[in-house]
């Protein structure tokens, strides 16, 4: 009883914040209700006897991930209120197609139901805690069954990387830059300047 109330605690809190995630106007408040779903979601593994699981989402994608998608957002310098401008124009066009998207979801699950042998099919995978470990037995699956798929999220992390680089490091105005190959060609000429003083006299500068 206790184990059900707490699942839908977690539960509720998982999906109220994956919905502010969206709903909310500043992407650092999204970040942090993200932040949010990823302690609630290692919640749900450690009821799950998936205590790796729940480790690898709190160190990996609460530690780093989420941490670094609150550096880039702040980093990009978001004008929220030219972001706001065009919402009204294209609200229209995301209500149409949000409606699809949900025609498209009611099409694919309304006759789709769960099969008596489901329970039966969980249970399998899961060895005995007597025999094998739960990160070994993670890994025998993950590198196995699921490699290329493993691959492939490896793949879509290291883009979005790599695309979040990119978006910091675009030119601005007014913004002194180091330039290695003009300090290494600089003569003696361009970085030192000979001035002859007068006794008792300064140095106009």
């Amino acid at each position: 009883m206790l184990a059900a109330i707490v699942f839908y605690v977690f539960a509720a809190i998982l999906v109220a914040s994956a919905a502010m995630v969206i709903v909310a106007r500043n992407p650092v408040h999204s970040v942090l209700f993200l932040i949010l779903c990823f302690f609630n979601a290692a919640g749900l593994f450690v009821l799950m006897g998936a205590e790796f699981l729940a480790m690898i989402l709190v160190v990996v994608y609460v530690g780093a991930v989420a941490v670094l998608f609150l550096f880039v957002v702040m980093m990009l310098d978001v004008d929220f209120v030219k972001l706001r401008e065009g919402f009204a124009r294209y609200l229209p066009v995301g209500a149409a197609v949000g409606l699809v998207l949900a025609a498209e979801l009611v099409f694919v699950l309304a006759p789709w139901a769960f099969s008596a042998s489901v329970p039966e099919a969980i249970s399998v995978p899961i060895p005995d805690p007597g025999q094998i470990h739960n990160t070994k037995a993670i890994g025998l699956v993950l590198y196995t069954d699921y490699a290329y798929l493993f691959q492939a999220a490896g793949l879509v992390l290291l883009v979005a990387m790599v695309g979040a680089i990119v978006l910091t490091l675009r030119d601005r105005e007014g913004v002194k830059r180091q330039s290695i190959a003009r300090q290494v060609a600089r003569t003696r000429g361009e970085g030192v300047e000979t001035v002859s003083v007068k006794s008792r006299e300064g140095v106009d500068v």
